[in-house]
């Protein structure tokens, strides 16, 4: 067997090897590597590896981030909740990690990140600080709405009694989608994607991606982008502006996508990760959503420690405070030259 790095010409071969994996995640599916090398510039480095019979028994698919003002690493995969390794045994895991510290140690990085859903590498530095939010479905939506508690029954009608709308669309929506989700990203002291990321991920998957809104009278106030793969929809970018919160926008933007869920006879809705106990953490809660631990797993040289790049760590506070007063104009110029090297 051997570790192969592989480029355009096996994306068949990948994929049907991801399709016919137990662990993939739509984040395996080789689209995404056009996505985030179009999107950010970003060079990808998709290991597989093959045995002598020329059958795949494992992928790794990595993006290489370099900035002077975050470092030099890679992830699998940047951006997203999952990615990691996907093998059918434990010689073709080890053959792609050895490829993966081989290519590290060659470009200089301090690491490489692999967001695992489930912990299958002993014995390497680990982080658990984050989990997703999963909720079982029912078989039809009567049935889960009564699932509900009745405060969250009461949050979804009183979005209803306000008058607002949603809405389902593609690409007529992005335009709405990416004001309300600059507009909170500002808020939150985030630097926001460019618009193009999105635009690209949903012409990558055009048969497998939504985006959902809700309205007042003319205008947006949340909105997320749904994808789904195998049995589970995924929501990984959702927003709303904090001055309707009292108009329960939220709830209804995710009654709406849960329904048509059930309607597409899907039987997961992931709400997305989290930090427990947090605020996230407990609105997903409150849907039935329960938490599933992700497992962020690291290749690097003993005298590294493991990454912070998140809004938590200290050394970025006084950035986030400037950031959120800045005109959301200037942060939809700046915060794409940002966050392009925060994964």
């Amino acid at each position: 067997m051997e570790a192969l790095v592989v480029d355009s010409s096996e994306e068949i071969a990948w994929d049907s090897f991801v399709r016919s994996a137990r662990d993939a995640t739509s984040y395996h599916q080789f689209r995404w590597k056009t996505v985030i090398s179009k999107s950010f510039g970003h060079q990808c480095h998709y290991l597989a590896a093959v045995d002598s019979r020329g059958e795949w028994q494992g992928v790794l698919p990595l993006t290489h981030l370099r900035s002077k003002l975050f470092g030099n690493f890679m992830v699998s995969l940047p951006f997203v909740n999952y990615g990691g390794l996907l093998c059918n045994n434990d010689t073709a895991a080890r053959l792609l990690l050895d490829r993966a510290e081989r290519l590290r140690s060659s470009i200089g990085a301090s690491h490489v990140e692999l967001r695992h859903l489930a912990c299958r590498l002993e014995r390497m530095p680990t982080k658990q600080h984050k989990v997703t939010m999963i909720l079982d479905l029912a078989d039809d939506v009567e049935t889960q709405w009564r699932a509900f508690n009745f405060k969250l029954r009461n949050h979804i009608r009183k979005a209803e009694k306000s008058g607002l709308q949603p809405a389902a669309g593609h690409l007529d929506l992005l335009d709405g989608f990416y004001e309300v989700f600059a507009h909170n990203m500002r808020d939150l002291g985030t630097p926001v994607y460019a618009k193009v990321f999105f635009r690209n991920f949903l012409e990558a998957f055009p048969d497998t991606t939504k985006i959902f809104a809700v309205y007042h009278k003319r205008t947006i106030i949340a909105a997320g982008i749904v994808s789904w793969f195998r049995d589970t929809l995924e929501i990984p970018w959702a927003s709303s502006i904090s001055d309707y919160r009292s108009l329960c926008p939220n709830n209804m933007l995710y009654w709406d996508a849960i329904r048509f869920a059930i309607g597409s006879g899907l039987r997961k809705f992931d709400f997305g990760r989290s930090t427990p106990h947090e605020g996230t953490y407990i609105f997903k809660k409150q849907w039935g959503a329960l938490p599933v631990q992700l497992y962020w797993q690291y290749l690097m040289d003993d005298r590294n420690n493991m990454p912070d790049l998140s809004p938590s760590n200290p050394k970025y506070r006084g950035m986030i405070r400037v950031w959120q007063h800045l005109p959301l104009a200037l942060t939809k110029v700046l915060g794409p030259m940002i966050v392009r090297n925060i994964p």
